[in-house]
């Protein structure tokens, strides 16, 4: 299986179990790894045989932004099933990160991975 990775997309949104983390939007960081069969379009050079990898940033940005979850590993599951509605995406590797969560750390992380 091929891959596409979009790597850092750098968000605001409500996530956390406390009231003062629920208060006002917190930075996260998704970072996606598309799994699909890109032998065509690479033969083809055609856009219409490819992953739309464009769409599918306009989708997490859209999904995130608008979220309100109190754990970053609900909204990674909300971005993997967002990206497997995709024609051609077969498996979604998702980490979504929360710089600054825990103090002495630079980040907390989750990554999961789900299939069409």
């Amino acid at each position: 299986m091929d891959k596409i990775h979009i790597r850092d997309i750098a968000l605001r949104c409500i996530i956390g179990v406390d009231e003062e983390e629920r208060r006002e939007k917190q930075d996260v960081l998704v970072s996606v790894t598309l799994h699909a069969d890109l032998a065509e379009p690479c033969r083809t050079d055609d856009f219409a045989h490819t992953v739309d990898y464009r769409a599918i940033k306009k989708r997490i940005v859209g999904l995130v932004e608008a979220s309100s979850y109190r754990l970053i590993e609900a909204l990674a599951e909300a971005v993997a099933r967002a990206c497997l509605e995709f024609g051609g995406v077969r498996r979604v590797d998702v980490t979504v990160e929360k710089p600054c969560a825990l103090r002495f750390a630079r980040t907390v992380a989750v990554e999961i991975s789900r299939e069409a």
